[in-house]
């Protein structure tokens, strides 16, 4: 994945590229979640604009339209344009009409250009994807690979980060999308109050499976959960696989197998994550020293925490305070 390299946006447009067939879903989730991005003083960070290829009414995949006000205009006029599924279009006919040509030139002049689910097929008709690391829905990988073969396609991952091209997998992925995309741009305490706002979860890495064999544990199964909540709360202290396994009374074996069935990843992938996550938050929203910082996320020390910040974001936790302190 490119590093989630930190960049200040203000008055930022994200249009929304409405096509036939659209899935209401993706369509309704990229103006909730960017429209609940807000800066201290309660003013939105983003102007979210619906278009479509002309103007009007526009069929989806359910059993009602939407009218969409603005053209393609609006995707020429955008700092980040956001294809959603058209199940209609996107595996027959990803390539027709003027809306390739519109994403080429939208990322030409530098705008960042993401998809959801098999909207990946639009972006890599438009040629977006050549040589790039991309995902779309676990279903529909391999069809992918095989109309576009210059793709390199990642069927294992909720979303693919390649700077200013991103793609995601199905439908609630985009979410885990636009929550990648808001930490980006304004951090991890903005993107974690988003997520409060609209009760989902602050954070899924991108890295982790899109699809979990068995996410829901069987009647009268004991699930890891407890564990993970043990451990966010005790991220400043030793949290050893044992201990882990302990709380949720399993051997270490089988819970490293149902920790993996339940979220994807592995126990020390997700803790890892974690403390990333809250170190982002100190860097952000206190003045502790950098040394603090570390112990308080579970590091340990300065050059852990700074090592393990730089492989995520691309910074130093200096520079990364910087960036979202100094605004």
């Amino acid at each position: 994945m490119c590093k989630d390299q930190a960049m200040i946006v203000t008055g930022h447009r994200v249009a929304v590229l409405v096509r036939e067939g659209v899935l209401p879903l993706e369509l309704g989730l990229v103006h909730q979640l960017f429209g609940q991005a807000r800066s201290p003083g309660g003013a939105p960070l983003y102007e979210v604009v619906s278009c479509a290829v002309e103007p009007g009414e526009v069929a989806t995949d359910a059993d009602f339209a939407v009218t969409v006000a603005r053209g393609l205009d609006a995707v020429a006029a955008a700092d980040t344009v956001i294809v959603p599924a058209s199940h209609t279009l996107d595996e027959t006919r990803p390539g027709e009409g003027p809306v390739p040509a519109a994403l080429a030139a939208a990322a030409r002049r530098g705008a960042r250009v993401a998809s959801i689910c098999t909207g990946a097929f639009v972006l890599a008709a438009a040629g977006l994807l050549e040589g790039r690391r991309a995902t779309t829905h676990w279903m529909s990988c391999d069809r992918l690979a095989a109309m576009f073969p210059g793709v390199r396609v990642d069927a294992a991952v909720l979303y693919a980060d390649e700077g200013n091209v991103l793609t995601s997998a199905g439908e609630a992925a985009g979410i885990d999308l636009c929550l990648h995309l808001i930490r980006r741009d304004h951090g991890a305490a903005v993107a974690g109050d988003v997520a409060r706002r609209t009760v989902v979860p602050p954070h899924r890495d991108g890295g982790q499976a899109q699809f979990i064999a068995r996410p829901v544990p069987a009647p009268r199964q004991t699930s890891t959960e407890p564990a993970r909540a043990w451990a966010l709360r005790n991220l400043d202290a030793p949290v050893t696989l044992a201990r882990m396994a302990a709380r949720a009374s399993m051997s270490v074996r089988t819970f490293t197998r149902r920790f993996r069935q339940e979220t994807g990843v592995s126990p020390q992938v997700w803790l890892t994550a974690q403390r990333v996550e809250r170190a982002r938050r100190l860097l952000e929203e206190t003045d502790l020293p950098v040394d603090r910082v570390a112990e308080r996320a579970g590091f340990g020390t300065a050059a852990s925490l700074r090592q393990h910040l730089q492989a995520v974001v691309g910074v130093a936790p200096t520079a990364y305070r910087a960036t979202f302190r100094g605004r």
